[in-house]
């Protein structure tokens, strides 16, 4: 008997008895579905996780930190000028594989335009470097030139929620233009970044912007940050929202160049030094570069050190790669309790099968052909299952993708439902082997005068 004569007797004896098909199906549907559903899932939560860490900055974005002195080098600490701008000329001049470096200096400020209540917000001076170290976008306007940076002129950049707060009622993209004060002294809105927000905060502006619709009253804004908070309300996109950002010389000499007489742009001590590196392929290289070329600056005293986000990002990857090894399991299980039902299947199909089985054995068919014979029926029944199951797993993404953040929708993706599928053949093809070969090895004179 040849193999098409098999699936065909197969299909004729699953058409024949479609009930118990179909319960011997159930359990590889749900294995199928709820192990695509669990793969998709996961994998748009991991989309949204990569988002979220490329609106940040990503993982290309690395920060020059004081650290503390190694004992060998304590005696030597004076030597050392600090962070200073002369670091951020060095990483750029010796560090090809750094794209961007930008040095940072802040300020607290109050900030008023037409008369309003002022704001307090941090002010951060910077290069035209930071906007693709922040990997800031613009929704108006332009971002701060080098020669703005060169002139020290009074221009600056602001996020969404600060133009919105400073203009209430109003588009926050026609802020371009417009004067704001800066501890009374004037400056122009040259730019203003996009809203970025988390998918709980879009839900609270969409159902604040329906009521002020229904009351035909502006939304009232939410309340200005007080700093990160606790870990479990920290929002990492709202310091773009808030931002104030100047040409790093502007701010320099506006607000600090007073403080100590002896401090230039040059040797002023920073807040913060950023940089960006150009390919995530060769990060510890341009870490290395950065790092001997802060050495020169330094002096040799190692009193700095690099802030990456490996860790941030590596805690995340951890968390997705265990959702998606327990949901696998979850699905696993219901794999396994789908190979039970179908070997328990084929083996009550057997008992009913016995004389056929002894008839066809008495006619000439071999022990090889009715072992392939139940072998195949066992994995038309996991193949059928999985392609159901399939169906069914589309059914609950849809239910899935209406009910997700808009940042973390499931995404399905191909190899998935291969993956899917080849496990369910694999059950079935297992599941299969003991009634087979229990079927192969019925003696047929007993066969036959079974009843």
């Amino acid at each position: 008997m040849n193999i098409t004569q098999s699936v065909e007797l197969s299909l004729r004896e699953m058409w024949g008895h479609r009930f118990r098909s179909l319960l011997s199906m159930s359990g590889i549907v749900l294995g199928v579905s709820s192990l695509i559903a669990t793969f998709s899932l996961t994998a748009g939560i991991e989309k949204g996780v990569r988002q979220l860490m490329t609106e940040v900055g990503g993982l290309e974005m690395v920060t020059v930190v004081n650290k503390e002195i190694s004992s060998r080098m304590i005696e030597f600490w004076n030597l050392s000028p600090g962070r200073t701008v002369r670091d951020a000329y060095a990483i750029k001049r010796s560090a090809p594989l750094v794209s961007h470096v930008s040095p940072e200096l802040t300020h607290g400020v109050a900030v008023s335009a037409d008369g309003g209540d002022p704001l307090r917000v941090r002010a951060t001076g910077v290069w035209p470097d930071y906007r693709e170290i922040a990997n800031h976008e613009l929704a108006a306007g332009r971002f701060i030139s080098d020669l703005d940076v060169e002139r020290a002129q009074r221009c600056v950049v602001v996020g969404w929620e600060i133009a919105a707060r400073l203009w209430p009622g109003k588009d926050p993209t026609q802020a371009v233009g417009h004067k704001v004060f800066l501890n009374n002294d004037p400056f122009t809105i040259v730019g203003v970044l996009r809203l970025y927000e988390r998918d709980e905060d879009k839900r609270r502006r969409e159902i604040k912007e329906q009521s002020a619709a229904i009351n035909k009253k502006p939304p009232r804004p939410a309340p200005m940050s007080r700093g990160r908070g606790t870990s479990r309300n920290w929002n990492p996109l709202q310091q773009k929202n808030e931002a104030v950002l100047l040409p790093f010389t502007t701010l320099f000499y506006q607000f600090k160049s007073g403080q100590f007489p002896d401090n230039t742009p040059e040797n002023v001590p920073l807040d913060n030094i950023r940089f960006r590196i150009a390919d995530l392929g060769y990060f510890q290289q341009a870490i290395d570069q950065a790092a001997r070329a802060l050495d020169v600056t330094h002096r040799g005293v190692d009193d700095f050190g690099f802030d990456t986000r490996e860790e941030w990002f590596g805690s995340m990857e951890a968390g997705l790669r265990a959702t998606r090894l327990s949901g696998a399991l979850i699905a696993g299980i219901s794999l396994v309790v789908g190979a039970i039902g179908i070997t328990n299947i084929m083996l009550a199909s057997i008992t009913e099968r016995v004389r056929e089985i002894g008839i066809r054995r008495a006619v000439g068919a071999r022990t090889r052909d009715i072992f392939v014979q139940i072998l195949i029926e066992s994995v038309l029944i996991s193949f059928i299952g999985g392609l159901i199951g399939i169906l069914f797993s589309l059914v609950l993404i849809q239910i899935l993708i209406a009910i997700s953040p808009d940042r973390n929708v499931p995404e399905l993706q191909p190899f998935t439902i291969v993956i899917s599928v080849g496990f369910a053949l694999l059950a079935g093809l297992v599941s299969g082997i003991y009634p087979a070969w229990k079927a192969s090895n019925l003696d047929p004179i007993q066969a036959l005068r079974y009843e």
